[in-house]
């Protein structure tokens, strides 16, 4: 487990180049613009919210995400097509921004735990079932409550909604899993950020 102690600068950075890569991810189709299928952007954010987790660990991978959340809501343009202000928290897809501060913390806590490469798949699925079980209660939640629903919503329609992007998911939240697992083995685990750790 990540010992508790103080944020160093090198940690600060890291989870500032995550905060970064967020903002990418969040508006991939703006560079890739192939990403947007059926009028559907495709974003990057439950991708790189769990290499957060996976590779900053659990407490600064949860950090960098409640800091990525609270830029966007002091009106930084860093969410899903370049939307930010206080206004979003009321937008039915802000459930699935709050949410990667969960997956973060839960894909780097089973992480820290055993670090193998089932494992970091393992928690990358775990992440994005929380992702979805999260962001789809609380859109549900705001179409019924503030948001304008469409005619004839439903519960089973909110998550009929999921089905489409779900595949997309697997596969990326099975990719951030090898992928952080071979980061970590080659460049991570020898690096100065993993060895302060150790001696901490």
């Amino acid at each position: 487990m990540e010992s508790r102690r103080r944020w160093s600068p090198l940690d600060l950075t890291m989870g500032s180049l995550f905060v970064a890569m967020m903002a990418i991810g969040a508006n991939i189709t703006s560079i890739a613009p192939f990403m947007v299928i059926g009028g559907v952007p495709i974003t990057l954010q439950t991708f790189f919210a769990t290499l957060a987790g996976l590779i900053l660990g659990s407490r600064l991978g949860a950090l960098s995400m409640f800091t990525y959340m609270l830029l966007g809501l002091a009106g930084a343009p860093i969410f899903a097509q370049f939307k930010g202000g206080f206004s979003t928290l009321l937008f039915p897809t802000f459930g699935f921004i709050v949410s990667f501060i969960f997956i973060a913390y839960i894909a780097g806590n089973m992480a820290e735990r055993n670090r193998s490469l089932l494992k970091y798949i393992l928690a990358s699925l775990m992440a994005m079932t929380v992702n979805y079980i999260f962001g789809t209660n609380w859109m549900y939640a705001a179409y019924i409550l503030w948001f304008d629903a469409p005619e004839g919503f439903t519960y089973k329609m909110a998550w009929y909604w999921m089905i489409f992007p779900l595949p997309k998911d697997i596969v990326l939240s099975i990719f951030a899993g090898i992928m952080a697992f071979r980061l970590e083995k080659s460049i991570v685990s020898k690096s100065p950020f993993r060895q302060q750790r150790k001696i901490s």
